[in-house]
């Protein structure tokens, strides 16, 4: 099922100038809803994008004279931190006038908040952690998630890895759920097919030094380092890769990394064939990515959408659909996103399981080219004209 013509239609009838007649407003119920993401710190350059981008979502329902409902945005910064996200989540969920959110890219910070939602009944659609417990870990109706789960991820990345002809792997992963989730199912995949992991070493979130870590594992002298974490850890540790001697060892990242600030922190000389991976297809391959990519544009702002802005587009689009369809009933639109399916978004037809995850598993490969993300297909790489590290 194709992203739909009807679909492209009526939201490019309702964002004409993003302007609406404001007597015609005023007349219409106000809805509350919520984006919660990390606006600061090391990972706000991917939640300032998917806050931009439900910022979209909410601006073009508005200028849509059909719509029912006049829909108000607050954005939450959660700081990629649990003990913030619950915080913030508590605020969201115990705000009456808040009918449903479109949280977390943090996995950490996503597992701290669930019971929070389901606790007050804020029904919910995650636009980016990837852990696969925040959606199957509980039987919460409230909790639904537009991505993919790490598991589809690690099956990617250990395929892929072993078929460019790579046998040992060194991880490095930070010690919250999410790091250790991807060091797990990595592991295990990897095993599965033949590769050897020589060593798994956990580190802190906010650890600075990595000399001790990475001189044990330049003696183990594995093909590939895997890292299991995000992008202002990683930058770290590739930095420190290159001034201890170990540039001719292959960097692999989980979708933590995929951000433009990693190619910018580490420079676009040493992030060069960085390899990573994430849930989806590029933005520019999505059924409804050009028309995203254009309506982002023209709507002023001045932070790219990065890598998962088009999640939190959809997820949010999602919300607004079945706010449009049930009304602004929590319980109800709770009950309404556990029955969606073959739903029609920019990422494509969005179908939930009984744990509210949609079913897509599609997972992309990506490698740094010349400071910038390339889809693998589309890079020198796949071409033959460069080659990875061996």
């Amino acid at each position: 099922m194709l992203f739909s013509r009807r679909f492209v239609a009526a939201l490019a009838v309702s964002a004409l100038g993003f302007g609406f007649a404001l007597s015609a407003a005023e007349a219409k119920e106000k809805v509350g809803v919520v984006f919660i993401g990390p606006l600061t710190g090391g990972n706000a350059a991917i939640g300032v994008g998917g806050r931009n981008a439900a910022d979209l979502a909410v601006k073009l329902r508005n200028a849509d004279p059909k719509a029912k409902y006049t829909y108000e945005l607050t954005a939450l910064d959660d700081e990629c931190k649990p003990n913030v996200g619950v915080q913030v989540a508590t605020k969201a969920a115990t705000d009456k006038s808040v009918v449903a959110a479109v949280p977390h890219f943090c996995s950490a910070v996503a597992m701290g908040t669930v019971d929070v939602y389901h606790q007050f009944g804020l029904p919910v659609v995650v636009w980016g952690a990837v852990l696969p417990d925040i959606t199957y870990g509980n039987d919460y109706k409230e909790i639904h998630r537009v991505n993919g789960t790490m598991l589809n991820q690690n099956e990617t990345a250990a395929k892929f890895m072993l078929a460019q002809g790579y046998k040992k792997w060194a991880i490095i992963h930070d010690t919250t759920d999410y790091g250790k989730g991807h060091k797990e199912y990595f592991s295990k995949f990897v095993t599965e097919g033949g590769g050897t992991i020589l060593g798994a070493f956990g580190v802190t979130a906010d650890q600075q030094d990595f000399t001790a870590e990475l001189t044990q594992i330049k003696a183990l002298k594995p093909d590939v380092i895997y890292f299991g974490g995000l992008t202002p850890l990683g930058v770290r540790i590739r930095t420190q890769m290159d001034k201890l001697g170990m540039g001719a060892v292959q960097f692999e990242g989980t979708s933590g990394v995929l951000s433009d600030a990693y190619i910018e922190g580490v420079s676009p000389a040493v992030a060069e064939g960085t390899v990573a991976f994430r849930e989806g297809v590029p933005m520019e391959k999505l059924p409804g990515g050009k028309f995203f990519a254009e309506k982002y544009q023209t709507g002023g702002y001045s932070e790219p959408a990065e890598a998962y802005g088009p999640f939190a587009f959809a997820a949010m689009n999602l919300i607004l659909d079945t706010v449009e369809a049930v009304g602004p009933d929590r319980k109800k639109v709770r009950d309404a996103l556990g029955k969606v399916v073959d739903h029609d978004t920019i990422l494509g037809p969005v179908t939930f399981d009984d744990h509210g995850q949609n079913v897509i598993a599609a997972v992309s490969k990506y490698v740094a080219q010349d400071g910038k993300w390339v889809l693998w297909e589309d890079s020198d790489y796949a071409s033959g004209k460069r080659a990875l590290r061996h």
